[in-house]
Order: structure tokens, then sequence, then C-alpha cells
């Protein structure tokens, strides 16, 4: 098997070099045939060093992992977090043949002007400042050249590695096939600009459209959908610096810089909240190079390629779970965990809610404002990824934006806290979900299905005792767990059976050879015989192969 994907090409070859350089023994015995049960990982050290070598794919799939505490443990997560593609930018004239691709008029007919020079480059693309011809300043992120090509070669590579990983209880277990493709579908369309686009349009809208934040304090930017391709993103330029990296001293805000950051760290987690508990689609990646504070006093969120989605059910009960965790309920957390991700196989339910009562306990006695919110989600998740509790990628990605957010907002204002901040929120969403945004209009939904019930409750329960009354009522009951046991009794029952069948066998041909004093039906004994032994030995060894002896 090494041998064969060494073969494949030498990017692949470049690849398995790379990884075996670093040391990671697991990888060396797993490709050449050696049986491994669990993948030992190499040190968080190394597995980063070993995905920065390997090139900007698999710096994302580093990136990705980060957002996964179901799978890694914290020490991991809290590693690969960090991780940045540290890539030169290609040489203006490799761009200028992508741009040109792109666009449907010339070069020269679209821009007035074009900074050579930059702005960012990434492992994906890099971005420059241009000017259109009717003078409006636009940013064009331009995708890296030939980067389909060593994705597709790297993609293949991540797949064959998954199918040998699944065929470990690790790897089945954690179904490594499914989530080597959610990666691949995730570096796809982050491939696609267009679905960035689409994204950044749709974050905008919904921020617009908010009830908890300012609507003019923080912005999107603006897509020009004319020039926009699947390798070329053309939108508003934002004039301003990292939110980091701002002084906060804009002349128009009426206050001191210390006040302008509370406010910030404050819109912020109400805008995030907003994306994750209501909407249902949340900016996943908002580290400090994606937010940036503009000299008109604004936020601006960029880079929409990673987003996370959540289904109605999973909000309220992740809702709940946040809620949970705030108030320190490790009971309400174990029944609401199991709801968001029912075990694929039995767990210990006491010892569930048992090790979160522990983890939660820690934390009973300390000041709110010493409570690192981020961590503790994180570790929550960890309780039930050591449980076996397969946990929704999407729920990581929630974690991990709530960890970026938490560190950007305590860098702003040390003295904030999540916990405090959300109580009064977490109200408002509840009230919000009892009343509805229109409660008139709920309430008269309500009514009118009060009044649909009443009307056909009568019929209902005269067509019950119709059905009870003529003896043609049926109940269909399922069982779980019944139907492994009605085979496992089968089984047993055809054993003894066969048992049965082989003594009779012996017993048979002990009596025609006791009592026959013909040789001509000697051989009929002798036949019985030979078929019992044979049978026999069959059972016997169809009874050891199975293992259940014991």
């Amino acid at each position: 098997m090494f041998s064969r994907i060494v073969q494949t090409s030498s990017r692949q070859g470049e690849i398995v070099e790379v990884v075996l350089r670093n040391g990671w023994d697991y990888m060396r015995r797993l490709l050449t045939g050696g049986k491994v049960d669990e993948p030992k990982l190499p040190p968080p050290a190394v597995l980063r060093n070993i995905l920065v070598d390997l090139g900007p794919v698999y710096v994302k799939l580093g990136q990705l992992l980060s957002t996964r505490p179901d799978l890694l443990p914290p020490e991991y997560i809290e590693n690969l977090s960090t991780l940045q593609a540290e890539v030169p930018p290609v040489d203006w004239s490799e761009v200028e043949i992508v741009i040109r691709q792109q666009l449907r008029s010339p070069l020269e007919e679209t821009f007035a002007a074009i900074n050579y020079q930059p702005v960012a480059a990434g492992s994906i693309a890099q971005t420059h400042r241009a000017t259109l011809k009717n003078g409006q300043e636009v940013a064009l992120k331009v995708q890296r050249p030939g980067l389909e090509v060593v994705i597709e070669q790297d993609i293949s590579l991540i797949r064959l590695i998954a199918k040998l990983v699944s065929q470990t209880d690790f790897g089945q277990y954690y179904d490594i096939v499914s989530i080597a493709e959610e990666f691949t579908e995730a570096l796809r369309a982050e491939l696609d600009f267009t679905q960035e686009a689409h994204n950044t349009d749709q974050l905008k809208r919904n921020l617009a459209a908010s009830r908890w934040i300012d609507v003019n304090r923080i912005t999107v930017p603006q897509i020009n959908w004319q020039l926009t391709t699947d390798k070329l993103l053309v939108m508003e330029w934002l004039d301003g610096v990292p939110l980091l990296a701002a002084t906060f001293d804009n002349p128009e805000f009426e206050g001191d810089a210390d006040r302008e950051r509370e406010e910030i760290s404050t819109m912020l987690l109400r805008a995030f909240f907003q994306q994750i508990c209501l909407d249902g689609f949340f900016h996943a990646d908002p580290h400090p190079g994606n937010l940036f504070y503009l000299r008109d006093g604004r936020v601006a969120l960029f880079d929409c390629g990673m987003v996370g989605r959540l289904d109605p059910r999973t909000q309220q009960i992740l809702l709940e779970l946040i809620l949970s965790i705030v108030n320190l309920d490790a009971q309400r957390c174990t029944q609401l965990i199991l709801q968001l991700a029912p075990p694929t196989q039995p767990i210990n339910r006491i010892k569930l809610e048992t090790e979160f009562d522990q983890l939660l306990r820690r934390y009973y006695s300390l000041n709110i404002s010493q409570v690192n919110f981020s961590r503790l989600v994180y570790e929550v998740l960890q309780v039930a990824r050591s449980n076996k509790i397969r946990i929704p990628g999407n729920l990581g990605l929630c974690a991990k934006a709530i960890a970026n957010l938490e560190g950007i907002a305590r860098t702003l204002d040390p003295n904030f806290n999540i916990p405090n901040k959300i109580r009064p929120m977490m109200t408002e969403v509840f009230q919000r979900q009892i009343v509805g945004e229109a409660p008139l209009a709920a309430l008269l939904r309500t009514v009118l299905d009060v009044k649909n019930l009443s009307l056909q409750s009568p019929r209902q329960v005269e067509m019950l005792l119709d059905r009870v009354t003529s003896e043609t009522l049926q109940w269909n009951l399922s069982v779980r767990e019944l139907e492994p046991m009605r085979r496992t009794v089968d089984s047993s029952a055809n054993r003894l059976s066969f048992s049965v069948v082989v003594g009779s066998l012996i017993i048979g041909a002990a009596t025609i050879s006791a009592n026959t004093q013909s040789s001509q039906v000697y051989w009929l004994s002798d036949v019985l015989f030979a078929a019992a032994s044979f049978l026999g030995l069959w059972l016997v060894v169809s009874m050891l192969r199975s293992g259940h002896l014991r």
C-alpha cells in the first residue's frame, strides 16, 4: 500500500515524505500494513509542523480539525486554532492572467487603477486594491493560479488515507470517510468564490434586519456581482485597520476609548448570538484578521468562506444547552447533549452525568468574571467525546466561533464576560420563541388550532370507539433491541435441535450395530456414525468460531 501511494504522483510522494520525515510512526505503520486499533497522533506541535509543511490544503484541514473538539483533545484544538498559512504572494504577472480570464471585458476598460502589491495573501487567494472606471474603490480577491490541480491531488490522497483509517475501530466509530468527504466539500466550496459572495450577501441582509444591534455600527462588504466569478471576488473596499490594532480615537464617537471597546465587544457578542441562535446562519471564522475597525467608527466582518448552518431543532437545543452551561446544571446538560447527538451505542448515562457534574463543579466557587466560557464549552464537548457521543460538526464550528469571539472581546475589554452578557439575551430569545415576532398573529393561529381541534375531536373519539367495539383495532408495537434477541434465541434453538439430531444418529447407529446379526446392515450403522461425527464436528467448530462458549 505504501509503495502504491508513493508512486501515484510526485505530489503524493512529497506528502508522504513530509509526514514520515516529521516522525509520525503511526502513519508509517499504517501505510506499511501494520495493524493499529486506535490512531496515535503525533504531539500537537509536530502535527502542526506537518500540516504547515504540506501546504495550503493541509493548513485548511488543520483549521477544520480545530473546529472538532469531539474528535481531538484540548491541546490539539488550542494548537491548531492558531494555524495560519504563511505563504508568499504570487507575482502580479501570474495574477493578472487569472483576472483577465475571469473578466468579460478587457482589464484596461474595467479598472482605472490596480495596486500590484497585494494587501493580503492567504492559502487560497490574495487580495489587491483597485479602482473601477466609475471611481469606486474595490477589493479584488483572486484565487492562486494552479491551485485546483494541487487540491485535487491532495483530496485523492486524503480520501485514500481515510479509507485506510476506516478499517480501524477508531475510523469506523467516528466515520472517518464521512469526515474526509465533509472536508473536501468545504474545501471545494471555498474554491468557489460565488458561494462566498452568496454567504456575504446573506450575512449582510441578516445583520441589516437585526433588532439586537445598532445596524449602523457593523457592516459587511457589498458584492459587485457584475465582476464576481468562481475565481474572482470583487467587493466594496472598506478602509480601516484590524480591530485589535485600532486605537479607537474616532472623533465622531462621543466618549472615551474604553467605553468604545466595551460597546464593540457587546455588539459583536450580540451579533454572533443572533447569527447562531436566531438566524441559524453564522460566520464561522471570526478571528482577529477578519474583523476590522473602519475609519468612520464601524466594525466590518470579512471572509465569509467558512460559515455554519443550524436547523431550528438544533438551534433550540443549543440555546438551552448554553443556558444549562451558564447555570452549571449538569443534569440538564446531560439531557440536552443526548438530544443533540443520540449515541450510536449504549452509554452509561449516570457516568456521563457524573462527569458533567465534576466538570461544572470546578466552576461553582469561581467568580463569574473568572469563567472562561469558551474553554468550558470545549470541556463539555470533550466529556461527550470521551463517552463516545458523536457531536454534529456544526456544533464544533459554533464552539470555535465563540472561542475566537471571546478572545477578541477579552482583549478589547479585560472585564468582558460572556455569561454576564448572555443571560439578558437568553431571556429575550425565550420571550420571542414563546410569543413570536408577531404576538397577535401567533395568538390568532393558536386560537384557530384550538378551534380545529375542538371540531375534529368528537369525530375522532367516535371513530376510536367504533373500532374498539367492532374488534378491528390493531396495535403495532415496536420493541427496541428485540430483533437481535430473537436472532440469538433462534440460533440457540437451532443448535439445540441440531445437537438432538446428532445424538439421535449416534444412538440409532449403536442400536443397529448391537442388535443386527446380518453383515449387510452393518454399513448403515457405519454411515450413521460417520454422519453424526461429521455433523458433531461441524457444530463444535461453528460454536468455537462464534465465540459464545463462555
